[in-house]
């Protein structure tokens, strides 16, 4: 993630110092007039990790000794419909509903009565429909770019979720299908000629414990399991 982020960061820079020479020798805007619409619609492509930020139990003491419980990343991909009202000359209200296909590990390292380490992986399976409202914030245009901020509120449904799904011949580790999510971003927007393109940047934090605790080492070890997304979105508009 921190290459990605450094890849976007230089990508913009060299934009920006690109369209800040191109002003000595370009005076012309391209869609001067598309920040005065009162709304406008487009679609977005992009990428996720996601992750949980995990809480365990401490001196956690079973029959058995768990270790270590760490949360390890996927990467997935998401498509989205963009819906946005201008609400002033600087602010944006945008409401961009999304499908994500993503993965999430949790890896147990347990010690059995044997004294041998042993490593449990437990993969958890998503689809989410995701439904974003956003306010964003646009700095001053420069020629053909536009720096801006975003923040808003999620809901999230996991079509995927087996919350009430009791396999026996395997534990599962059971999330909630409904999550709620703060995010904060920031994006630049490219007015090209015939439509506004943007890269932006993302991070949801999870506010509900998502875990269904059933009893087994896998659930009552962790005292709060929040999910953690990472976004890197490609907008058309």
């Amino acid at each position: 993630m921190k290459r990605i982020l450094r890849h976007i960061l230089l990508l913009s820079a060299i934009c920006l110092l690109h369209n800040a020479y191109g002003q000595r020798r370009i005076t012309i805007e391209n869609l001067p007039s598309y920040d005065l619409k009162p709304y406008h619609f487009g679609f977005v492509l992009g990428v996720n990790q996601m992750n949980f930020s995990i809480i365990p139990i401490e001196d956690y003491k079973p029959l058995d000794s768990l270790y270590v419980v760490e949360a390890v990343p996927e990467w997935g991909f998401y498509i989205g419909i963009v819906t946005d009202l201008r609400i002033g000359s600087r602010f944006n209200l945008r409401f961009i509903p999304t499908l994500s296909f993503c993965d999430r590990n949790l890896n147990y390292l347990i010690s059995y009565r044997d004294s041998i380490f042993h490593m449990h992986n437990k993969r958890i399976e998503s689809t989410l429909l995701e439904f974003p409202l956003r306010l964003k914030y646009k700095g001053k245009r420069l020629t053909n770019v536009r720096p801006y901020v975003l923040g808003g509120f999620k809901y999230t449904l996991d079509l995927a979720s087996k919350q009430e799904k009791k396999d026996y011949d395997d534990v599962l580790v059971r999330i909630l299908q409904n999550d709620y999510a703060l995010e904060l971003g920031v994006g630049f927007d490219f007015y090209l000629e015939y439509f506004k393109f943007a890269i932006e940047l993302k991070m949801a934090y999870g506010i509900r414990d998502l875990l269904v605790r059933d009893g087994s080492i896998y659930t009552s070890s962790i005292d709060r399991l929040n999910s953690k997304t990472f976004q890197l979105s490609f907008l058309f508009e």
